[in-house]
């Protein structure tokens, strides 16, 4: 018994030894690729906060551009405000310039005709449209108007005088 006491006892010895060391193969095994797991984790977290700058960095660079566009944007949309105000006080002033070229230009016409003879006035408006002399009529004194209309034919006098009657406001006569 002793025989097989030493035989039997370094096998049971020696199958508890390897039993250890099996599970400290597989722990180091383990180990290693917990690390390589790691490794890689941290690999993925570098780029991602790479990324992250770059991105970031970007946007920053987009959120300036936008802003000086605004600003261009402002500007000229405030420019052109002031040329569209300066173009508006252009127009009312040649408007009022047109008016007053437009009053000379009638107040001379009108003057011609107040000095012409009737039947000379009445010959010359006679030859123009309808419109046309009561236009220039319109201008003149309601006595000579009468004589001028007088001297008119009776067909060409009347179509004068609805066309000024429209023109003089209601209520007011010349």
């Amino acid at each position: 018994m002793k025989s097989l006491a030493v035989i039997v006892l370094p096998m049971l010895l020696l199958a508890e030894t390897t039993k250890p060391l099996e599970c400290n193969k597989i722990f180091e095994e383990r180990k290693q690729e917990l690390v390589l797991k790691l490794e890689e984790i941290d690999e993925a977290r570098q780029a991602y906060e790479a990324l992250k700058a770059a991105t970031e960095e970007m946007f920053r660079k987009k959120e300036a551009l936008l802003a000086k566009k605004e600003a261009d944007l402002n500007a000229t949309r405030l420019k052109l405000e002031a040329e569209r105000k300066e173009i508006e006080k252009l127009i009312a002033r040649n408007e009022e310039l047109l008016k007053a070229i437009k009053e000379a230009k009638a107040d001379k016409v009108s003057k011609t005709y107040a000095k012409m003879k009737a039947s000379a006035a009445a010959q010359i408006l006679e030859r123009m449209r309808a419109q046309e002399a009561a236009s220039i009529l319109a201008t003149l004194k309601p006595k000579s108007v009468g004589q001028i209309l007088s001297k008119m034919d009776p067909a060409k006098a009347s179509k004068i005088t609805l066309l000024l009657q429209d023109r003089l406001p209601s209520g007011k006569k010349k």
